[in-house]
């Protein structure tokens, strides 16, 4: 199938497309005339790519994952279980530093707004 009808296929965009293919997430094939072509599995392919994208992986983990995936469905092979486990630890700790920093913003939104409630701001000149 050519990129567009690959496009059209799986509601990805052809720059988006040609991204996976440069990122060595999907693979073409070259007619003479140079134009791409994909075979009848790279819907599939797609679909797995977004799902891996939607869970937070990057397209290098990805790449590296993809000679494990099993079916056209999202599951992969248990060699590679302790990198995604990894990855699950590290979204983990991101989420826990982004809450610690919500609350101390929130902290200091809630003292700036009773600040400025009772007249302790200065304003700015």
């Amino acid at each position: 199938m050519k990129i567009g009808e690959l496009a059209r296929a799986t509601g990805v965009s052809v720059r988006l497309l040609r991204y996976y293919e440069e990122q060595g997430l999907l693979t073409s094939y070259r007619t003479g005339g140079g134009h791409r072509h994909y075979t009848a599995d790279a819907p599939a392919t797609v679909a797995q790519i977004r799902t891996l994208l939607a869970a937070g992986l990057p397209t290098k983990v990805i790449r590296d994952l993809m000679p494990c995936l099993l079916g056209d469905g999202p599951e992969v092979d248990a060699c590679v279980l302790g990198h995604l486990q990894a990855q699950l630890d590290d979204l983990d700790a991101r989420i826990a530093h982004l809450q610690q920093a919500r609350t101390s913003l929130g902290g200091l939104l809630d003292a700036s707004t009773r600040a400025s409630r009772t007249g302790a701001l200065v304003p700015a000149t």
